[in-house]
């Protein structure tokens, strides 16, 4: 007869503090699992990414990154600050290059983020469609897309704030190409997400 295992959980998270976890608590809990994020004082932990995200991802930075003006730097996998209760991390970034802090740099203000992008997953379609751009939007970033996979297809929703209103206004639903002239001019055959 075999030996019994268990399994027991490497660790137990402790309890919430009263009012939820904080953005400073996100570096200093011991052992949270990579790109953990904080909505609303709660932990969000990450799925594992589909094939379609890591493509989506790496061909939106690397076609920002080609067309970023020396005044803004393309940034992914880092957390922005929203304020002390939120603190989530976009799959991708575009911010202010004055923001720059150095090479040890884990998060950005609001106010120094140009454009948030948040490719939609199963498990993040709520908060990516509604939580995420709210709270973006509130903390004044001007610019928000949006790439999901819709029938096999990529396409982009692209929001810009209305300043007055704080509320993301879409500008635009993008289908294999996305050409924008705002934050800067970009173009980008999405289609490029199914190719290797």
């Amino acid at each position: 007869m075999g030996a019994v295992m268990s399994v027991e959980p490497e660790y137990t998270w402790p309890r919430p503090p009263a009012g939820g976890y904080t953005a400073d608590d996100l570096d200093r809990l011991p052992g949270l699992p990579p790109h953990t994020e904080l909505i609303d004082g709660g932990l969000v932990f990450v799925s594992p990414q589909t094939k379609f995200h890591m493509r989506a991802m790496r061909l939106l930075e690397h076609r920002l990154l080609a067309a970023a003006p020396p005044e803004v730097e393309v940034v992914r996998e880092m957390t922005v600050t929203l304020g002390k209760r939120d603190r989530p991390e976009p799959d991708v970034m575009v911010v202010r290059a004055a923001a720059d802090t150095g090479m040890r740099q884990i998060t950005y203000r609001p106010e120094d983020v140009v454009l948030a992008v948040e490719v939609v997953s199963e498990d993040s379609m709520a908060r990516d469609r509604e939580t995420k751009p709210r709270k973006y939007a509130t903390a004044g970033i001007p610019h928000f897309w949006r790439m999901e996979e819709n029938g096999g297809r990529p396409v982009v929703y692209v929001f810009e704030l209305e300043p007055a209103t704080r509320v993301y206004t879409v500008t635009g639903i993008h289908h294999d190409r996305l050409k924008v002239d705002v934050p800067f001019p970009v173009d980008i055959d999405l289609v490029a997400v199914h190719r290797r």
